[in-house]
């Protein structure tokens, strides 16, 4: 935020988030945001997603780039108002071009799937690229996805294997598996299993579902084991 966050209420959700608002009341576009983001996630303040989108929306008056990403996300998964793929597109490609990471991060992965916009796979790339260049762990790791299957690029597993290990250790759980697969089929079954502990700990159960039967497979004892663990943890979700 502009103004300075009073240290005192970092361990305090509910005092801290009446001070977001306060300051959001008063025009601020960081504290805006925040509120938004406060609400839609219900930390320190009762949920309420139509409201979240509302103090995304104040925000977005101002330029606030992460505000006009968050309607994106809003309009996309239906939080706050019925599901917009094209307005979402549009709000995702505003903050693309004012350089949000997010932003491009966002446009990209609509563009990839073609949902609200047209699919173009070679747009997609570029903007995952900007993303990458900001330090955007998921950009990464989709980086290395396109050098891996020679997708509008020409197959490069080396530097797909390159694009992981970066993803992975800017802590995007999905590039930390995907090095961890990278490790293990270089027959380094412990570093492999130290990167696929890491990405336990951020991954969805949607995600670990679909991960431990591949684990279960493996000719590594170590690998089969952790996806015991993954297969657990996505049962208990």
């Amino acid at each position: 935020m502009h103004s300075t966050e009073p240290s005192d209420l970092a361990g305090n959700p509910r005092a801290y988030a009446r001070w977001v608002m306060h300051a959001a009341q008063l025009g601020d576009a960081d504290a805006q945001a925040t509120l938004g983001q406060l609400l839609l996630e219900g930390r320190g303040i009762q949920l309420d997603q139509a409201l979240a989108l509302s103090w995304f929306r104040i925000a977005a008056r101002q330029g606030h780039p992460m505000a006009i990403n968050m309607i994106g996300r809003c309009l996309e998964h239906g939080w706050g108002d019925a599901i917009n793929l094209e307005q979402a597109a549009r709000h995702y490609r505003q903050a693309a071009d004012l350089g949000l990471d997010w932003g491009l991060y966002n446009f990209g992965q609509l563009l990839t799937r073609g949902r609200g916009v047209e699919q173009d796979l070679g747009a997609a790339f570029q903007l995952f690229q900007q993303a990458a260049a900001q330090g955007h762990a998921k950009s990464m790791n989709l980086l290395g996805r396109f050098h891996h299957e020679g997708v509008v690029v020409p197959r490069d597993v080396p530097l797909a294997r390159q694009w992981y290990r970066r993803a992975a250790e800017a802590g995007d759980f999905r590039g930390q598996y995907n090095h961890a697969a990278e490790l293990a089929e270089a027959g380094d079954e412990a570093q492999a299993c130290v990167w696929l502990e890491r990405a336990l700990v951020g991954a969805t159960p949607g995600f670990l579902l679909a991960a431990y039967p591949v684990l279960l497979g493996s000719a590594l004892p170590g690998i089969r084991d952790m996806g015991l663990r993954y297969q657990r943890q996505a049962l208990e979700a």
